[in-house]
């Protein structure tokens, strides 16, 4: 069996002057990146500047060197950005220790609760959904990758039980069952472009800071907890979100192919609750309680940025309007 080494996305347009001076970089010229104090911690140019950074960690840029990942100068501009972003996020976000009410909080859904995932069920359109999708496209092509960076910052039960949930993530040695493959399969048959980083550029800087804070807390090892915080966010919430989506799909006429990757999301996501919960989270705070206040800001945080991404996407459909970012100059799919 041959393989095809698969292409680095190409670089994408900068959305104010630090992503251009962070592309400039990557592309070779010496433009200096300018502060980035004073800089909108959750707009566009920083968390541009910000998702190009953390991409030389995963599949890199065509046409920028491999060995950019650990420059010095970018890694500089790095922490300066994430000082940005994660200030904000301390202020924003409060914070708190009980971490079963917090727990017990996201298994709870509100009777008055209308998300994304219960307009799409129950009035969305095509377009709106496929739009979702090519959005959520910049994590789900690389989903459990972000994640996998806490395993060798865990250790015993945590990191063994974590693995477990991964190996899920990951088809259980299967590619073709992989997760990001079965989001690549569900895109193209909903007609949208299956290639890692496509969407880059119509993405709005909600979906990017969602991806940002993954890879934020994964490569920190002082904020290990909040990755945990965040992947058990995801985990106990996805099940009933997937299920809402199934029945969108299927309202909607979607194919066996788009609807897989959801269906296969409410009955996996349900075991990995569990694990996550009581495998991951009870034994790494029992050795580690100092961890729990991360934990917690790790969930919410996540709440937080998946609020601000959901009224985007409300702000734009309730008048009919796309959501691809218009500069971009991408037409919705």
């Amino acid at each position: 069996m041959t393989t095809t080494k698969p292409k680095a996305p190409t670089l994408p347009v900068p959305r104010g002057p630090i992503s251009e001076g962070v592309l400039s970089a990557l592309r070779g010229d010496p433009t200096e990146v300018p502060a980035v104090d004073g800089a909108a911690p959750y707009g566009d140019d920083l968390q541009l500047a910000l998702y190009c950074c953390y991409e030389l960690h995963y599949r890199g840029f065509d046409g920028v060197d491999d060995d950019r990942e650990w420059d010095p100068a970018l890694l500089t501009v790095r922490a300066e950005l994430e000082r940005v972003f994660l200030n904000a996020l301390r202020e924003d976000v409060p914070t708190g220790t009980d971490i079963d009410d917090e727990l017990n909080g996201l298994l709870v859904e509100h009777l008055d609760a209308f998300g994304i995932s219960h307009y799409l069920r129950r009035r969305g359109e095509l377009w709106q959904l496929r739009e979702y999708v090519a959005h959520r496209s910049l994590y789900h092509l690389k989903e459990a990758d972000p994640q996998t960076f806490v395993i060798p910052r865990l250790d015993g039960p945590p990191k063994a039980a974590l693995v477990t949930v991964q190996h899920d993530e990951y088809g259980a040695g299967d590619p073709e069952r992989t997760h990001s493959k079965l989001f690549a399969d569900m895109m193209a048959e909903l007609g949208l472009s299956d290639v890692y980083g496509a969407y880059v550029d119509s993405a709005p800087a909600a979906m990017l800071a969602e991806v940002n804070f993954m890879s934020l807390c994964g490569l920190h090892r002082g904020l290990r907890a909040a990755l945990i915080g965040q992947f058990a966010t995801v985990e106990l919430t996805s099940s009933p979100g997937s299920d809402r989506l199934v029945k969108a799909m299927r309202r909607l006429g979607c194919g066996p192919a788009a609807i897989h990757f959801y269906a296969e999301h409410v009955e996996a996501d349900a075991v990995h609750e569990q694990l996550i919960r009581r495998e991951v989270i009870t034994p790494l705070l029992r050795a580690e309680p100092e961890l729990t206040a991360d934990v917690v800001f790790g969930i919410r945080s996540s709440l937080f940025l998946a609020g601000r991404l959901e009224e985007y996407l409300f702000q734009h459909w309730r008048h009919g309007e796309s959501s691809f970012r218009a500069e971009a100059g991408v037409k919705s799919p």
